[in-house]
């Protein structure tokens, strides 16, 4: 797979962090919202995410891989599926300030969220048109799925707005 890491993780306090990864990797971030911040860090390869998330400091929020095109989600979607890893696809959603083509992949050993996916274009709101998303929605809709349930607890959905064509290799991501 070409392309490059992302590591997105939970922060108190996102002037702190940024101040510290911008010393860390020598770069400024890339884009800057309220409680959100990205790294395009040309060497090592990654895209760093930063999530304000008072309270969970310090923890993982999820990993992905940024891939050159919609081509390329497609060709990584295939080969996964080819080996037995059922993916959650989400095609033309907005999240993280992008509106993006990915999927996440299900069945993590030990619960980690890796999504394939690539940026489309930029968006002014984080999780779409009225930014009424939330990453909880996102991680009960991942959650359901991995416990067996085809369906998330109500009002849960994907990362992105609703109605968005959300499909996946085992039937529907959101209900």
């Amino acid at each position: 797979m070409t392309g490059r890491i992302q590591l997105a993780l939970n922060v108190d306090n996102l002037d702190e962090s940024v101040a510290f990864y911008s010393k860390l990797f020598g770069a400024e971030p890339a884009k800057r919202r309220p409680g959100y911040a990205n790294f395009a860090v040309a060497e090592p390869p990654l895209k760093l995410i930063l999530m304000e998330n008072p309270g969970q400091g310090g923890s993982l929020n999820h990993l992905g891989v940024e891939v050159a095109d919609t081509e390329a989600v497609d060709a990584e979607q295939r080969r996964l599926a080819g080996v037995g890893l059922a993916s959650i696809e989400e095609r033309d959603t907005t999240c993280c300030y992008a509106r993006q083509n990915k999927f996440w992949i299900e069945g993590t050993p030990n619960g980690e969220r890796w999504e394939i996916y690539t940026v489309l274009e930029d968006s002014q709101t984080f999780w779409g048109q009225d930014s009424g998303q939330e990453w909880a929605a996102v991680a009960a809709a991942l959650d359901a799925r991995a416990s067996g349930n085809s369906a998330p607890a109500s009002g849960a959905q994907c990362c992105g707005t609703e109605g968005a064509s959300q499909t996946a290799t085992r039937g529907a991501c959101c209900a």
